[in-house]
């Protein structure tokens, strides 16, 4: 079966569709059209509140037992398969409803887990209301002794991001929200649905608690918001993301992606928002990141204040393709984030 191809935003090339895809028609044309060309900047599907200002909920087949999500905030990867669903994020928690539909479209198995892949809630609002959905996996005296820890879905996190989601307190959470299965070690892995899944984690990176997600069998990489490829990357250094540890976690992605024919497709890569990729997407937006970093860099050790390395417009050539004036994460918000990070005493 022959894949086609859509215009991209990567510069000279055309962005491949999984041939998976094709087995919806006219109808998958459509929605990975807007998945490939994405929204202008991270948040740019949101309104000012929060909630997506286009509500409408997509399922785009990517390959192997994992599809794509789209319209709920983040995008949100989904394995199915006999033994049930696992979600890669839950979106915003008023587009929980909508998600589940999407899901029922999918499969009819019950929801066994959601991973977190930071604790912002575009990604993790959903948790309670679609956990509530699902049930546990357990066996033996224990399947009918969990009325302590409730009988949904496992949520699963780097315990970082457990850790900030139990200290907001405006609004504070409801303990259903939080991750319940959390690790501390550089990776977790579990095996669901015939597949091994790699829970990785990045630190300091978009934030503390970041982990990226490798489902090996069906070679698709979940990566939360280290890879947004229609805004500037976004540090969040409130919650302890830094530039220097995103740009290591595009080249984690790298190092796992392996591309097919023409450096087009083979390992396919979900971000946080924006389109579907692969890894020559992965890499010129690591290429970008490095560069600019690297720009700025020279000015922080030149002495330069963060409006000097302003007027010098370090980001000028990328901005027709990840710049923003307005929204969430501004061209300008991105140079302060990387400049502050540079500029951090060791």
């Amino acid at each position: 079966m022959k894949a086609f191809f859509v215009q991209g935003s990567r510069r000279g090339a055309l962005a491949k569709v999984a041939p998976g895809a094709l087995a919806l028609g006219g109808v998958v044309l459509g929605l990975v059209a807007m998945a490939t060309l994405g929204v202008r900047g991270a948040w740019a599907q949101q309104n000012s509140d929060g909630t997506p200002n286009n509500p409408e909920v997509h399922i785009l087949p990517v390959q192997g037992n994992v599809s794509m999500l789209v319209g709920a905030g983040g995008n949100i990867t989904v394995q199915a398969g006999k033994e049930g669903v696992l979600l890669v994020d839950a979106g915003l928690a008023n587009m929980a409803p909508k998600v589940l539909a999407a899901i029922k479209t999918i499969s009819d198995r019950p929801l066994r887990y959601i991973i977190n892949t930071h604790v912002h809630a575009d990604h993790t609002g959903g948790n309670e209301a679609l956990a509530k959905t699902g049930s546990i996996i357990a066996g033996g005296n224990f399947a009918g002794n969990i009325t302590d820890i409730g009988n949904f879905a496992t949520i699963i996190a780097h315990e970082r991001v457990q850790q900030r989601m139990s200290e907001q307190t405006n609004p504070k959470l409801s303990d259903d929200m939080l991750p319940r299965d959390t690790y501390f070690t550089p990776k977790k892995e579990i095996f669901f649905n015939g597949e091994a899944i790699q829970i990785l984690y990045q630190p300091a990176a978009h934030t503390d608690g970041d982990s990226i997600v490798f489902f090996r069998r069906s070679d698709v990489i979940s990566t939360g918001d280290v890879f947004t490829p229609s805004s500037y990357p976004v540090v969040d250094l409130e919650r302890g993301g830094s530039i220097n540890g995103l740009i290591d976690s595009l080249n984690r992605i790298i190092d796992i992606a392996i591309p097919a024919e023409k450096q087009e497709g083979g390992t396919y890569v979900i971000p946080g928002h924006g389109r579907l990729c692969d890894e020559a997407d992965v890499v010129e937006y690591r290429d970008m990141a490095t560069i600019i970093r690297d720009r700025i860099q020279d000015l922080v050790k030149k002495g330069r204040t963060l409006e000097q390395v302003r007027a010098a417009k370090p980001t000028l050539d990328y901005d027709s393709e990840y710049g923003a004036t307005t929204g969430f994460w501004t061209t300008d918000k991105f140079i302060e984030a990387v400049y502050k990070s540079l500029s951090q005493k060791k």
